[in-house]
Order: structure tokens, then C-alpha cells, then sequence
């Protein structure tokens, strides 16, 4: 007669303990011969006595369970076998998740982990090098979407390292990161006021980003000074136009865009001044 051993279950590379029989049977010997139907979990097939300790093995993305079947013989008198089960289950494994790349205040894409690991349970846990993106330092399961932040002046990149377990059992961190660009800006440009006829100072654009690239698109509401309606880049100097009687002034608005992110537009003015004007005065003649 031999006592029921307990079901094992184990993560892959874990050694188990051995496994010893018991029985009810006194006076006289029990001895065990034992079979083992799937030696893939790094058992043998087959052996005497009780169940010796082993490193377990699955290289699999399922649990691989063996059943071992134990016959007792008491005093060269054979018994009932009985079985019992030793579940090996594999490491935990996650996919690698995308990078992302975000402007300051936009929405993040809720990340959900995959694996490939079947016939059980995969759970997650996750931390975060920099919070300052607006994302806890640490978490479980999936990550949902959230408003990115970066309130500097150039790109901040926050690490997600993600450890995946499965059924228990832990396996390789998988890494990602979450890149957040400050919205774009540029610095006021001055304004400017000329002469009719004159050359105008060219607009370099200025700005206080830096780690990545800023473009300006500017619009003029009033091309009569001689500018186009519209243009992207520094605005070259060219003539100042004003044919009228009154100065002509001409809001300029710039855009800047940090990396794509766009950021609050600047206004600045040129004003055109006409050339000045006297009425000719009347000639006169009088007598001494």
C-alpha cells in the first residue's frame, strides 16, 4: 500500500524536493518502483525508491505536467499503484511593447501586454523611470492612457520595464519607452517701425528648445507693406511699402512647432510710416 503523494506544480529551472512514499503497511518492507510518462519536465523514466530531487525543465509557452505512477510491493507482495502529478510550468514572457513618442498634453495610446504563453494566467508588473511624464512610478496590468507631460524645454524619455509572471512563475523584464516633447515656443520678436521705401530688419526666430528641432510658420494680415500673406522660416528683410497718407501696421503671427508639437504664437508688428508731405504754400507779393 502506498499513501497518495500530493500533486507538485513548479516553475521551469526550479528544483524540486524529493519525494518520499509513505505507507500504513508494519512489519515487514515496503519498497516503490516508479514510471514517469513525460521525461521532457528533466526526470527519468523510470526508477526505485523514492522520487529523487531534480531541476525542473520547460522551454515551452505551456505547462507540461508528467504523471508519475508509483507501485508499492510490501514483503515482495505488489499493491495498487498510485499516481500523482508534477506540473512544470514556463517562465513568464511578455511581447516587447511599441515605443511611443507625444506632445506635452496630448493622450498617451493605453498600452496592453501580450504573450504568448497559454493554458494559464500571465499577470504584469511594471515600473517607471521618470514620473515626471505623468505616469506612476509603479503599476500592475495593463497601463491605460494618460495625458503626457513636459513642462521643459526639451524631450524627457521615461523607461517602462515590465516583468511578466506567469502562473508564478517570473521571466524576462521587457523594456519600452515613453518620449514626451515640450510644446513648441518661440521667443517675441521685436517690433519694428520704418519708412516707406525702406528696408525692413529680416526675423530670425528664436527659442528656447533645445534636443530636437523648432519650425515657424508665420501669417501677415495686411500685405500691403509688402510682405507676403504667409511663409514658413525667418522673414528676410525686404521694402517697406505705405503709399497712403496714414502709417500702415501689420500684425505678424508665428507658430512655432517643436518636433511636430505645436506651441502659443507669437504677434509682432511692422509698421510703415508714409513718406512725410507739405501743402505748398501760397507765393505772395506786397509793397514795400
Amino acid at each position: 500500500q502506498l499513501n497518495d503523494p500530493s500533486d507538485i506544480s513548479i516553475c521551469a529551472g526550479g528544483t524540486t524536493g524529493p519525494v518520499n512514499f509513505t505507507t500504513n503497511r508494519t512489519g515487514g518492507t515496503t519498497t516503490y518502483s516508479w514510471t514517469n510518462n513525460t521525461t521532457s519536465i528533466g526526470l527519468g523514466a523510470s526508477g526505485n525508491g523514492n522520487l529523487p530531487s531534480f531541476t525542473s525543465v520547460n522551454s515551452g509557452t505551456s505547462p507540461v505536467t508528467a504523471t508519475i505512477t508509483v507501485t508499492p510491493s510490501f514483503e515482495g507482495c505488489a499493491g495498487t499503484p498510485q499516481t500523482f502529478t508534477i506540473t512544470v510550468n514556463p517562465a513568464g514572457q511578455v511581447n516587447d511593447p511599441s515605443d511611443q513618442l507625444r506632445c506635452h498634453g496630448t493622450a498617451t495610446a493605453a498600452v496592453t501586454f501580450t504573450t504568448n504563453r497559454t493554458g494559464g494566467t500571465t499577470t504584469y508588473a511594471w515600473t517607471n523611470s521618470n514620473t515626471s511624464i505623468g505616469l506612476a512610478a509603479s503599476g500592475s496590468g495593463n497601463i491605460g492612457s494618460f495625458t503626457a507631460t513636459n513642462t521643459g524645454t526639451s524631450p524627457v524619455t521615461a523607461t517602462v520595464t515590465v516583468t511578466p509572471s506567469f502562473q508564478g512563475c517570473p521571466g524576462t523584464p521587457q523594456t519600452f519607452t515613453i518620449t514626451v516633447n515640450p510644446a513648441g515656443q518661440v521667443n517675441d520678436p521685436a517690433d519694428q517701425v520704418v519708412c516707406t521705401g525702406s528696408a525692413t530688419t529680416a526675423v530670425t526666430f528664436g527659442t528656447n528648445r533645445t534636443g530636437g528641432t523648432t519650425t515657424y510658420n508665420w501669417t501677415n494680415n495686411n500685405t500691403s507693406i509688402g510682405l507676403a500673406a504667409s511663409g514658413s522660416g525667418n522673414i528676410s528683410s525686404f521694402t517697406a511699402a505705405n503709399t497712403g497718407t496714414v502709417p500702415v501696421t501689420a500684425t505678424i503671427t508665428v507658430n512655432p512647432g517643436f518636433e511636430g508639437c505645436s506651441g502659443t504664437p507669437q504677434n509682432f508688428t511692422i509698421t510703415v510710416n508714409p513718406s512725410a508731405q507739405v501743402n505748398d504754400p501760397a507765393d505772395q507779393m506786397r509793397c514795400n
